[in-house]
């Protein structure tokens, strides 16, 4: 057996197709955009068609879909822009968030003097609405953000994004959402759900890494976060990363055409892993929101007390398997995972977490269980 690949929300293997778009770009279309001569404005054309396919998928006009290097450089954007051209002096959010999120809220909080509200999360992960309303209706005056992400990366559990959108509204507070997990994986209209800015990434949708997204809505207009020579239409400096901007929209375009397929099949190998778990283990747990409003991609599962739980996830890699134990900018250090703190999971248990794509098989699936019996001497017999 090949090594069986778990770990997707970490990083998506990038697409035969692709690397085919890509390609004839490396090979051929060196030009820098911003140049004036023909190699410079063939390049910027491919760059345009890029921007109008990734608009087309979310619902968005050409002109709000910005390229960045990323969902960090993205949400970090979102974020300090706000405090710094539209005025918000206080921001919502919750614990749950990714570091990305939460080390930004930290850095506005200290240099700014921003007030941050972290609103309560339910044993599944779920933001209390009910509290963001709350906090909405009693901020007065003050200028707010609420920055959620649309799924969590390391329980899965999503957010209702259509209401947290329409308490913005009601209330004149800007909406952030973080929706790297999300794009490519569920339709995206900000037309019908508005919100102030969203941020994507390609490489989680079987795009390059160090290329992503940030749509703004233009009733919020900031000012760049990288200073530089004008490129993105004055908004972000840099010459853009050509490459990678046509392989994210390659991948976007891919994805949004394939979806109902794909999750069809993504969701019928996470179901069989449960089911599989469940009958090869006597105390198996999900995290999560994990049948209900979930993202479909990823599975916590959450094993019993056991000697075997500190080495499980280096034993998983020499059997062939890769997954994580939480998101993947913080499971290389084996830390404990501060979403799993946040609705009060069991610190002597072990949480494994397993995504798939589209490629995962449910050989790979028996494969994996096969590996965890060995490994675990109380698993139920064969």
């Amino acid at each position: 057996m090949h090594r069986v690949y778990f770990d997707n929300a970490a990083t998506t293997p990038i697409s035969e197709e692709v690397i085919q778009a890509m390609l004839p770009v490396l090979r051929e279309q060196y030009g820098n955009p911003s140049s004036i001569h023909a190699e410079g404005r063939q390049v910027r054309a491919l760059i345009e068609g890029a921007r109008k396919t990734v608009a087309r998928c979310i619902g968005a006009s050409m002109a709000d879909v910005f390229f960045t290097s990323g969902g960090t450089e993205s949400n970090n954007m979102a974020i300090k822009c706000a405090v710094r051209d539209l005025g918000v002096r206080r921001i919502i959010s919750s614990p749950t968030e990714h570091h990305c999120g939460l080390h930004t809220l930290q850095t506005v909080e200290q240099e700014s003097g921003v007030e941050v509200v972290m609103l309560p999360v339910d044993s599944r992960g779920h933001v209390n609405l009910d509290a963001l309303e709350q906090a909405l209706a009693s901020g007065g005056d003050q200028k707010t953000l609420v920055t959620l992400m649309h799924a969590n990366n390391e329980i899965g559990t999503m957010l209702d994004v259509e209401r947290a959108s329409a308490l913005c509204r009601q209330h004149g507070a800007l909406f952030h959402t973080d929706s790297v997990q999300t794009i490519g994986h569920f339709s995206w209209d900000v037309a019908k759900t508005p919100v102030s800015f969203l941020s994507g990434a390609a490489h989680k949708f079987h795009g390059p890494k160090g290329v992503g997204f940030i749509y703004i809505n233009p009733e919020n207009p900031i000012h760049p976060f990288i200073d530089g020579g004008g490129q993105e239409r004055n908004m972000r400096g840099g010459t853009e990363n050509v490459y990678g901007i046509i392989g994210l929209a390659k991948a976007l375009e891919l994805a949004t055409a394939d979806m109902e397929t794909r999750a069809a099949h993504i969701r019928n190998i996470r179901q069989y892993l449960m089911e599989r778990l469940q009958d090869a283990f006597e105390d198996i747990q999900f995290n999560g929101d994990y049948d209900g409003q979930c993202l479909y991609t990823v599975l916590s599962v959450s094993f019993p007390p056991s000697p075997k739980n500190e080495m499980l996830l280096l034993n998983l890699d020499i059997a062939g398997i890769s997954a994580s134990g939480g998101s993947a900018c913080s499971s290389g250090a084996e830390k404990g995972s501060h979403v799993l703190e946040a609705i009060g999971a069991d610190p002597q248990r072990k949480s494994i977490r397993f995504s798939f794509s589209h490629y995962n098989t449910r050989e790979e699936v028996d494969y994996v269980v096969e590996k965890l019996r060995v490994i675990f001497p109380q698993a139920v017999p064969a």
